[in-house]
């Protein structure tokens, strides 16, 4: 093999790497916990929180939960990936199922030895956290919207850690967490509209493969009306300071993503929708700092 040739299979594996564990979620996952430990639940000298050796400890656990949680999909998703995501897959393709599996025991593996440098809880709360993230890629992500469900309580838990951790319930993160579930759901109905033709064929049963893609839309439509209410609770009910900004683009996004919905049919159009909900949290995980 030449050098040239060699140097292009190790660019692949780390490109394939990066799509496996989906950095970008990972570096926002990290950012919005440290943004909502400093701004939000820490009370005083907000900005040494991030000295805070047992708050990197929690925020370390819940990133390798969801690395190895990504690596878990991308094993048991690869015929479905081949389908519909064709590019993608080859990149992950590049790392074989063995190592995927070998990295998924050592992550959990080390998310044990590291929470037990918090607590006797942090071992048992991150050990339900990384059964559940196995249950749901084994199991319940092939059910009709109970996968949906699962896959936006596992991706909120993370903060539901920091909460534990501080010892402290902020009904103002409580109230933005469900927008945030809302959210993700709405998300990851969107994105099975757009990956229908992979998940059929693997007779994946979510809802647009089982109901249809009108069923589907209708309710995708009814999740964005409650979601549209949350927005306007956020916005009445708790003083969230320069936040409003935020509550105003996020009311006018949801009006748009429905607008949009109504005449979406081609797999492109669903993809814009999906991108449009991303563009809506990673918006919504900077706006922290307005809190």
């Amino acid at each position: 093999m030449s050098s040239s040739d060699k140097n292009s299979l190790t660019l692949t594996k780390i490109l394939g790497a990066f799509y496996v564990v989906r950095i970008h979620n990972i570096f926002l996952l990290v950012f919005a916990q440290y943004l909502t430990s400093i701004f939000i639940l820490s009370s005083s000298e907000s900005w040494k929180i991030i000295f805070d050796k047992n708050l990197f400890l929690v925020i370390l656990c819940s990133t390798i939960c969801i690395v190895s949680g990504f690596i878990i999909n991308d094993y048991y998703d690869t015929k479905k990936d081949s389908i519909n995501t064709p590019i993608k897959f080859k990149l992950g393709e590049s790392i074989n199922d063995k190592t995927k599996l070998f990295l998924y025991f050592f992550l959990n593996l080390l998310v044990v030895l590291v929470s037990s440098l918090i607590s006797m809880r942090a071992i048992l709360f991150f050990s339900i956290y990384i059964f559940f993230i196995w249950f749901y890629s084994h199991k319940l992500r092939k059910l009709v919207f109970i996968g949906n469900l699962f896959y936006s309580i596992l991706t909120i838990t993370p903060f539901f850690a920091i909460l534990l951790y501080f010892k402290k319930i902020e009904f103002i993160i409580i109230a933005y967490a469900l927008f945030l579930f809302f959210i993700l759901l709405l998300k990851d109905i969107v994105k099975d509209m757009k990956n229908i033709k992979g998940d059929f064929s693997v007779n994946h049963k979510t809802i647009p493969v089982v109901f249809g893609e009108s069923f589907t839309k209708t309710l995708v439509s009814l999740l964005s009306i409650i979601n549209i209410f949350l927005i306007l609770n956020l916005f009445l009910n708790f003083n969230s300071g320069l936040m409003y900004f935020y509550y105003f683009l996020a009311l006018a996004v949801m009006i748009y993503f429905m607008f949009k919905l109504y005449f979406s049919k081609s797999t492109a159009q669903y993809l814009f929708l999906h991108n449009l909900l991303r563009f809506l949290i990673t918006a919504g995980v900077f706006s922290i700092v307005l809190h």
